[in-house]
């Protein structure tokens, strides 16, 4: 069993930036893969980046190449998303979420297992 709590979330002007971080619980972080989607309000949850076990491979939503990183630290059981550029399509709820391997497809959210509670991110023009 894994626990994830997000943090981080909050109101910023476009272009600004934000870190969501997402704590685990369980002795087992390590060997999960991890993901961040998000959703907005009358969409579907979509995929916006994930990072394997070690960290060694990012996986990324084409919207947001180039302008979040996600990262980890197994040490901390905590993986984290960092937002910069930040437009108002952006705003959503962000959900932190852990997968048990294999993983084949890291951008579906089918393949995870446990779900943070979200936490919300919303951009101003």
């Amino acid at each position: 069993q894994v626990q994830l709590v997000e943090s981080g979330g909050g109101l910023v002007q476009a272009g600004g930036s934000l870190r969501l971080s997402c704590a685990a619980s369980g002795r087992t972080f390590s060997s999960y893969g991890m993901g961040w989607f998000r959703q907005a309000p009358g969409k579907d949850r979509e995929f916006v980046a994930a990072i394997t076990f070690s960290g060694g491979s990012t996986y990324y939503a084409d919207s947001v190449k180039g302008r979040f990183t996600i990262s980890r630290d197994n040490a901390k059981n905590t993986v984290y998303l960092q937002m910069n550029s930040l437009k108002p399509e952006d705003t959503a709820v962000y959900y932190c979420a852990a997968a048990r391997p294999p993983i084949y497809l890291y951008g579906k959210a089918h393949s995870y297992t446990y779900w943070g509670q979200g936490t919300q991110v919303t951009v101003s023009s």
